[in-house]
């Protein structure tokens, strides 16, 4: 409430201009409907989602400022923060004035009436720990009884007073007081002394886990002399080690540390260039991924690719789609990607294929292709150049991925990071704006299979466009304006238009340069193969084109005709050729689909069936005067001549007469069990068996039946004939072959129940693991969960479980 109170009253005392400002960064906050009063408006400025949405904007100063504002507790004053950071001189202290107004215009920190700093309180929970500082002691101590406080103080060489909160002052006085804290620690054990620094300075590999009860003071050695005295504490509210108050760890840290702040961005290698050298090689890229894209997109117009069955497109139809558009594996990830953000590709059942979009967007110009591209990689929320995934295995394209914010904030921080490089520089190679991006935004997600930090990020601008010469171009001037109409102007002063003719040689080869337009494009793709493409396209003519060509429906004055209007001179007399001579051979032989094939000496009778009304279902068609062919089958035909009267016979497919013998039917003789014969007609049995050979020799049966494999029944848990207890386990043990029904049961019950688990995993290439796992989904042959070992969500074979173990 006291920080509403004064965000409210800090609102109501800013000039036009400033509150203009905060309206603008914190728009998702301030949009319609807008607020009616300050009081409203600051309600909605401390939203915890308004909040969240403005931290990932912020640069790293930003929110090592927060953090130590965090870190001090409560309302702290400009000279508490300044000396938290070591921002004292001039550069610092400058740019701890430059934080402050930035965290002010986003209204996360602003000053209240006595000067004092103060910070929404959605964004002093951002950190559990601030700085590696625990609780104040204040907070800590708020449970501990007036006696408790009397042995600390008495342990600590301090009259105690009279009542509890007195004595509470009295302590957080003294620990208040790192000269005084130094003086108790000086005195403490050796090994009480390394426990106290090893607390004061966490590490990550420090953290200790109690999973049962809570820890005794002697739970880490030498930890009873600092509780005795205060200097840690146990919180009887949770579970863990003892805990150091914050005003204790700073003390021990000593008056010479201070809170990491960065308030410049780090230094990068620059060159010196032009702006026309960077339009120049940014107009150049964008011209050639324009043509590749384009391409791509032509090749899953023509054949669509093929999606898995976990979803995506896998290696080997992106690899067929490199060779047919003749294009990297980067590049057709990245137009694949942004063209189905962009609404150009679609799920069709088991393929991707361009949707109607697409049409209209291969008809435009290069320039409106590439800017609809463009906009849709700015707004993308994932790397689509990442083919690796953490655990180094291949990853799909379109595999349809959560969103990464990180990714987002990576690509936006790139923005930011080239356009504040100085005027008329650029960085010396494009890993030198790897460090730029984790300055700008600290939020920012890298790709661990980067061997520089955002190495993917940035070669996907290279490839765009966005960046020139290491340093932003006017088309990332535009994506960081959120301009699409400037972007899409900015398109068409940079990427030449279509081109719409071709230089037809003599060698039965067409070039085109820059890039084609579509209807030229489709053109030559029919008539010709396409051998390169980039800044310049080249087909080459053959037989085999112009018969594809031919095959599809084009007559030879309709491919002349198309061929000498889009050339700039008159047809090569080699192509002329090519194409008459193709089409004088071509459909000499005609193939024709039959099921069967009716033939016979009178041509007569021939013409007779196939003008038979009756027959007219059997689809007869005359080839010659004594040669039918019938779409319907053999048997089918040969039943429908005899049912109107004729009498045609069977040929063999070796075009022998097929004669049609129906044999009898007879059973399948199975012997019949016998009771053992008795008496004298058991000796007659004998007798009648002694003049017949043994059915079977025992020995060898004998040794059958001991090699045969033993047969497991189905297990029967409950004794009531039903193989499985639930439809879980009948699922899991249909996939999970290697698992025995022990463990079946305890993976079903835990997939049931919502509990988590531990399964010994095997990966494709072999590797044996044991992973904790959580929230599991059945989804079969696959187990969708979350894995502690990665701490991700992942999907699991159920097959490569191999065993289960409870957790």
């Amino acid at each position: 409430m006291k920080s509403r109170s004064t965000l409210t009253a800090w609102l109501g005392s800013l000039d036009a201009p400033h509150l203009a400002r905060v309206l603008a960064t914190r728009e998702d906050a301030t949009a319609s409907p807008e607020p009616r009063t300050m009081g409203e408006l600051a309600d909605r400025l401390q939203r915890p989602g308004s909040v969240a949405l403005a931290l990932p904007r912020l640069a790293l100063p930003h929110l090592q400022v927060a953090e130590a504002l965090a870190a001090l507790g409560g309302p702290a004053s400009r000279d508490d923060l300044t000396e938290l950071l070591g921002a004292a001189d001039g550069e610092a202290s400058r740019g701890l004035d430059a934080a402050l107004e930035t965290l002010a215009d986003h209204a996360l920190v602003w000053p209240d009436a006595a000067g004092a700093l103060r910070m929404a309180s959605p964004l002093r929970q951002a950190w559990e720990a601030p700085l590696g500082l625990d609780a104040p002691l204040e907070t800590l101590l708020a449970g501990a009884t007036s006696d408790e406080l009397r042995a600390m103080l008495v342990a600590l060489g301090v009259k105690p007073p009279g009542t509890r909160q007195q004595r509470m002052v009295a302590l957080m006085e003294h620990h208040g007081d790192p000269v005084a804290v130094a003086e108790v620690v000086a005195r403490a054990p050796a090994i009480t002394k390394e426990l106290l620094a090893r607390r004061a300075n966490p590490t990550g590999g420090q953290r200790q886990f109690i999973m049962f009860g809570s820890p005794g003071p002697d739970l880490e050695p030498g930890a009873r002399w600092a509780l005795d005295r205060g200097l840690l504490l146990v919180d009887r509210h949770r579970y863990g080690p003892a805990r150091m108050p914050g005003e204790v760890a700073l003390a021990l840290r000593g008056p010479g540390w201070h809170a990491p702040f960065d308030p410049h961005p780090p230094s990068a290698q620059l060159v010196s260039i032009g702006s026309a050298e960077v339009e120049g090689e940014a107009a150049a890229a964008a011209t050639v991924f324009a043509a590749k894209a384009a391409s791509v997109l032509s090749a899953c117009s023509a054949s669509p690719p093929a999606r898995l069955k976990s979803g995506g497109i896998g290696a080997r139809e992106l690899a067929r789609i490199c060779r047919a558009a003749q294009a990297d594996d980067a590049v057709v990830r990245l137009t694949l990607e942004t063209a189905y953000a962009a609404g150009l590709l679609g799920r069709d059942h088991d393929r991707v294929a361009p949707t109607s979009a697409y049409d209209a967007w291969a008809e435009q110009e290069p320039a409106e292709r590439l800017a609809a591209l463009l906009q849709s990689w700015h707004d993308l929320a994932l790397t689509p150049t990442q083919a690796r995934d953490d655990d180094n295995k291949a990853l799909p394209a379109l595999a349809g991925a959560p969103p990464c914010g990180g990714c987002l904030q990576a690509r936006h921080g790139l923005l930011h990071a080239a356009a504040r490089l100085p005027a008329c520089h650029g960085a010396t190679t494009g890993s030198d704006l790897g460090p730029l991006v984790a300055w700008y935004r600290p939020f920012a997600d890298s790709s661990p299979q980067d061997g520089t930090p955002f190495a993917a990020l940035i070669r996907e601008a290279e490839l765009l466009g966005v960046l020139g010469r290491g340093a932003l171009s006017p088309l990332g001037t535009a994506l960081m304006d959120d301009d699409p109409a400037g972007l899409a102007t900015t398109c068409r002063r940079l990427l030449p238009p279509a081109t719409r003719t071709a230089r037809i040689g003599a060698d039965l080869t067409a070039v085109v340069t820059g890039t084609p337009s579509a209807a030229l494009a489709a053109l030559l793709d029919s008539v010709a193969d396409r051998e390169t493409s980039g800044t310049a396209s080249v087909w080459r003519f053959s037989t085999g084109s112009v018969r594809r060509a031919l095959d599809a429906g084009h007559t030879p004055d309709e491919l002349t005709a198309g061929l000498a209007a889009v050339t700039a001179g008159p047809l090569p007399q080699p192509l002329s050729y090519l194409i008459a001579d193709t089409a004088r051979s071509h459909g000499r032989v005609r193939i024709a689909p039959a099921a069967c094939v009716i033939h016979g000496e009178e041509p007569a009778l021939l013409t007779e069936l196939a003008a038979h009304r009756k027959l007219a279902k059997l689809g007869l068609r005359q080839l010659a005067p004594t040669v039918l062919v019938s779409r319907s089958p053999l048997d089918t035909v040969l039943a429908a001549l005899r049912a109107e009267g004729y009498a045609p016979i069977a040929e063999a497919a070796d075009g022998t007469v097929r004669i049609e013998k129906t044999r009898p039917q007879r059973a399948a003789t199975v012997p019949t069990p016998r009771k053992a014969a008795t008496g004298s007609a058991r000796r007659n049995t004998v007798r009648s068996a002694a003049g017949t050979p043994a059915a079977a020799d025992p020995g060898a049966l004998a040794a059958r039946l001991l090699t045969a494999p033993p047969t497991v029944p189905d297990p029967d848990p409950f004794g009531s004939g039903v193989p499985f207890g639930t439809d879980t386990e009948e699922i899991v043990a249909g996939y999970a072959k290697r698992l025995p029904y022990t463990d079946v049961r305890q993976l079903a019950h835990a997939i049931d129940a919502g509990t988590p688990i531990t399964v010994e995993y095997v990966a494709t290439s072999g590797n044996r693991t044991v992973r904790t796992l959580s929230r599991l989904e059945l989804a079969p042959p696959y187990l969708e969960a979350w894995c502690h070992l990665r701490e991700d969500e992942r999907v699991f074979t159920l097959s490569r479980i191999h065993g289960v173990m409870p957790t």
